[in-house]
């Protein structure tokens, strides 16, 4: 199965749940799919994920990035270029928003909704099974419903990102599918896809999955863990 996203996209998800890296990733599987993709940073809250530390590459791909005024690139306070009101009034064949974790980052969406109110959007909500608040239903459940309150949206579709980066194992990721399965079914919403980092992605026994699975390379890295940035792999199921 191929992931075929398409329209405007909101990544959102609680902190740690990987929803950089995974908007990241899916910029870059799309753009090599053969559509214009663009991806915004609305990411206010949170100092070391971030998707415009990934601007380079990004760009390097043809994909359009807009961020904030070079004077607030390193700022963590609640402003928008204008430029982020244009892209969504004409915005690519894929565009997406990186927003904040939890409900404080999502609240930036509020400060767009009479933009967002006219168009057909889909909010995303990524999901890490191993980290605090969504270690099973109940907890999505949470975040979710606090997602929404601050951002005046609801949630569409459901993303897996099960992992705990270099100790991740293919039972991880399985484990991690099996949860999303039950949220999916106690909110009634489609598990667009889930992720699965390159060196894990071989290992896996794909038939397990309904979905569509996204092969991902890291390009977000905490100050204390600089890798440099390589080529990316992304397939379908």
């Amino acid at each position: 199965m191929n992931i075929d996203i398409k329209g405007i996209v909101v990544i959102c998800g609680n902190y740690g749940s990987g929803k950089t890296e995974t908007a990241v990733n899916l910029a870059i599987k799309r753009k090599m799919d053969g559509i214009d993709v663009k991806i915004t940073d609305l990411d206010l809250v949170n100092p070391y994920f971030r998707t415009r530390e990934a601007r380079v590459l990004l760009e390097s791909l043809g994909i359009t990035v807009i961020l904030p005024d070079r004077q607030y690139m390193h700022a963590d306070l609640p402003i928008l270029a204008p430029a982020v009101a244009g892209m969504i009034q004409q915005p690519s064949e894929l565009t997406i928003l990186d927003a904040g974790g939890d409900d404080v980052g999502v609240t930036v969406l509020a400060a767009l909704e009479n933009h967002l109110a006219k168009k057909k959007v889909q909010l995303l909500q990524v999901i890490n099974p191993f980290r605090p608040f969504t270690e099973d239903v109940k907890g999505c459940l949470r975040i979710k419903e606090e997602i929404e309150a601050s951002s005046k949206m609801k949630i569409t579709g459901l993303v897996g990102n099960a992992n705990l980066i270099d100790e991740t194992l293919p039972e991880h990721i399985y484990k991690g599918y099996d949860l999303l399965k039950e949220v999916s079914s106690a909110t009634g919403l489609k598990i667009e896809f889930i992720t699965a980092c390159s060196d894990i992605y071989p290992q896996l026994e794909l038939n397990r999955f309904s979905c569509p699975v996204l092969e991902i390379q890291r390009k977000m890295n905490p100050p204390w863990k600089r890798l440099s940035i390589k080529g990316v792999l992304t397939h379908g199921v």
